[in-house]
């Protein structure tokens, strides 16, 4: 999604509230960045890691979800003074008693999240977001990165984000485990950390993206 951070003034999740359901923004530590219409190679990638997840979660207890979808990181401990409202690309839940009742979103930490990089959205993806993130509990972060099909995967360690391993397309490589073979980015599934047995096919993500 394109972000722009519109003013400099302190909005919280009640003034989210105020704006009404078709009004696209996030808020960050207070900041309102409004949300763009997304590239189609966005919303391609976005897409199908969402199917390939919401296909291997059926029938099971966590769930996944798309954006739109307000996630208010802080909820827990502010309510609706929360002044960190974002919308990841696409989330894995696995708590389902922390979806808002009125339909509104989720209340506190996705278990996966993961971003689709943007032009305008590459540093609060990088930066801004994964410590906010971090900070939150994700238990697993990624940030996917269409224009060279990378996938990075983050995982905490000792309260902070570590980059676990950079998954693509694009490598000669192509053993069970990259680290076997000494490389870090390999063409083979893109295992999730946190769900068991489930894999990415990154060559179906990242397909036809150059037509």
């Amino acid at each position: 999604m394109e972000a722009r951070k519109l003013d400099t003034e302190y909005y919280t999740y009640r003034d989210l509230l105020r704006m009404g359901e078709d009004v696209r923004v996030e808020l960050i530590d207070g900041v309102i960045y409004n949300m763009a219409s997304p590239s189609w190679k966005h919303q391609s990638v976005a897409g199908r890691i969402y199917s390939q997840l919401d296909a291997f979660l059926r029938g099971k207890n966590c769930r996944t979800f798309i954006a739109p979808f307000d996630v208010r990181l802080n909820a827990k401990l502010f309510g609706n003074e929360d002044n960190t409202v974002v919308q990841p690309d696409v989330i894995v839940i696995c708590d389902r008693s922390k979806l808002d009742s009125n339909g509104n979103g989720y209340r506190g930490a996705p278990d996966l999240v993961v971003e689709v990089l943007s032009p305008s959205t590459a540093y609060n993806d990088r930066h801004k977001k994964l410590i906010k993130y971090q900070d939150a509990g994700v238990r697993e972060y990624w940030i996917v990165d269409p224009k060279n099909m990378t996938v990075e995967v983050y995982v905490p360690e000792n309260g902070a984000f570590k980059l676990l391993d950079v998954y693509g397309v694009e490598s000669e490589c192509e053993c069970p485990n990259p680290t076997d073979c000494g490389c870090s980015i390999t063409k083979c599934k893109m295992p999730v950390q946190i769900l068991e047995h489930c894999e990415i096919d990154l060559d179906l993500v990242f397909e036809d993206l150059d037509n």
